[in-house]
């Protein structure tokens, strides 16, 4: 094999890994929720914030759980809302949503689960697969 060759594919090899990891959440803008429900998609939305130490915690589980199950990605769109921007917007009033670290799974007009604070993995799990769920049903 030539030198080349070898570096060329060593290259590929090693971006393997980053190809099979868990796409990036939709960054909320003002509709985005809507438009997915609309479309039919089963959305999981997280209100979150950058200092909260709760929503980092929720955020770790959630991005294991996506890594450790590829199903929840190719079922679920995920979308992070930034409480601290849009705290007053239109789907933070539509659902009711009071604080930040607030995980939401909804389907067509129906709010399927929420948890609140909680950065349990097995509830964050437990909330990820009645998405999944609805999603494949």
């Amino acid at each position: 094999m030539k030198r080349r060759e070898f570096i060329a594919l060593a290259a590929a090899t090693a971006l393997v890994p980053l190809g099979a990891r868990a796409a990036e959440p939709l960054t909320y803008t003002e509709g985005l929720v809507a438009k997915h429900l609309a479309a039919g998609d089963t959305v999981f939305v997280d209100f979150y914030t950058d200092w909260c130490s709760t929503c980092r915690a929720q955020r770790r589980s959630i991005a294991a759980l996506r890594e450790e199950n590829p199903e929840y990605d190719k079922n679920i769109v995920f979308i992070n809302v930034d409480w601290d921007i849009h705290s007053g917007s239109t789907v933070s009033k539509k659902y009711d949503i009071r604080r930040r670290s607030t995980l939401l799974v909804l389907k067509g007009d129906e709010e399927l689960g929420r948890i609140v604070a909680d950065t349990s993995r097995s509830a964050i799990k437990e909330l990820m697969d009645k998405g999944l769920a609805a999603a494949t049903a």
